[in-house]
């Protein structure tokens, strides 16, 4: 696996290092000894798995409170999304600060996000499914987010809005 650094302090792209023959392919996606490398020495104690149908939906900025806090690493299994991450740590010299990558089934990388991060995604095909590690269990009454099209991050979303939840058009502005 290849760790690389983000402009946003402590979050990784990752690429993975698939091994093929004419049966397909092979590759790791986590290795504790490997995550350890980047200082990663929480366990994965939660995995979700999403779907989204539409093209161009927005999912996010979402985030846990202290003490709930969690580290996340993400990919996208099936299609393509346009992952977006905010550090919301006020220490940190990227605070406030945003970073988006394309995650898809094809490029097969994962994104991983620091405790303190706020998280979503813009889908870029329709159908696209994306698995979630986390190292904190989901806490209701700690969740909480940042509205997708806040002015003082202005996250630059590659396509049109189609589709967003309630919920997320409902986060308050930073």
């Amino acid at each position: 696996m290849i760790f690389e650094p983000t402009s946003l302090d402590g979050s990784y792209v990752i690429t993975p290092s698939p091994r093929g023959d004419n049966r397909g392919w092979f590759m790791r996606s986590f290795c504790k000894q490997e995550f350890e490398t980047i200082g990663h020495t929480k366990e994965w104690v939660q995995m979700n798995h999403s779907f989204t149908a539409t093209k161009g939906t927005i999912r996010g900025m979402h985030f846990q409170i202290k003490p709930y806090g969690e580290i996340k690493l993400v990919r996208c299994i099936a299609g393509a999304v346009f992952d977006v991450i905010i550090d919301l740590r006020e220490e940190s010299p990227s605070y406030l600060q945003w970073f988006g990558a394309e995650l898809s089934a094809g490029n097969k990388k994962s994104l991983y996000i620091p405790e303190g991060f706020a998280h979503g995604f813009q889908t870029l095909t329709e159908d696209a499914e994306l698995l979630y590690l986390h190292s904190a269990y989901y806490t209701p009454g700690y969740e909480s987010g940042v509205l997708y099209n806040d002015p003082k991050i202005n996250i630059q979303w590659p396509l049109p809005l189609t589709e967003i939840s309630e919920r997320d058009k409902s986060h308050t502005l930073l």
